[in-house]
């Protein structure tokens, strides 16, 4: 059933993980339940990935740092009062560069679905998407790093926060319920 919310002012919820920690199907869901626009880091440089061979770990970073800034110059070229979906782990960059970007974007009111997820889940569930990542994606390679990451990643708690725990099944309704709620405060 689709629902409508009521922002008083420019707001987004990041959907905010580790990579392969759920934040996609959290997005797409609430997308569909709310009408609401999503922006994802990947949405935006996969497109450039797919016009260049040879894409190693900077060139790929460099990608994902632009397409972090379409993502907030797009949100600030927006009218007020419209929510944005914003997919990405946050954590990649400085918190207080994230809290410059909103600012420059003109966001009023920022929510976060935190997707907690342990380093077995994450591994597991990046080395079984390997085969469908598009090229340019870290490989095989990266499954150590993902599992240290998974053990000190935290949510960037810049507004109320929601915790997902992957652990445990999706109970989304609980989500969507808990942004209900923050929404209709003032």
């Amino acid at each position: 059933m689709k629902r409508h919310l009521s922002p008083d002012c420019k707001t987004v919820i990041l959907i905010n993980g580790i990579p392969a920690s759920g934040k996609s199907t959290i997005t797409h869901q609430l997308s569909r339940t709310f009408s609401l626009p999503l922006l994802t880091i990947d949405g935006i440089k996969e497109p450039f990935m797919a016009r260049f061979t040879d894409i190693d770990r900077p060139f790929n970073r460099q990608l994902g740092c632009a397409a972090y800034e379409v993502i907030w110059s797009i949100i600030g070229h927006a009218p007020a009062n419209v929510v944005w979906l914003v997919d990405a782990w946050f954590g990649f960059q400085p918190r207080e560069r994230l809290q410059q970007l909103l600012q420059q974007a003109g966001v009023e009111k920022v929510l976060e679905v935190w997707n907690q997820i342990t380093p077995e889940l994450a591994v597991t569930r990046y080395a079984t998407r390997l085969q469908d990542r598009k090229p340019g994606h870290p490989g095989e390679e990266y499954l150590p790093e993902l599992a240290q990451l998974a053990e000190r990643a935290e949510p960037m708690r810049l507004g109320p926060v929601f915790t997902v725990d992957q652990q445990q099944t999706l109970d989304i309704e609980s989500v969507i319920a808990w942004i209900d709620e923050q929404i209709d405060k003032t």
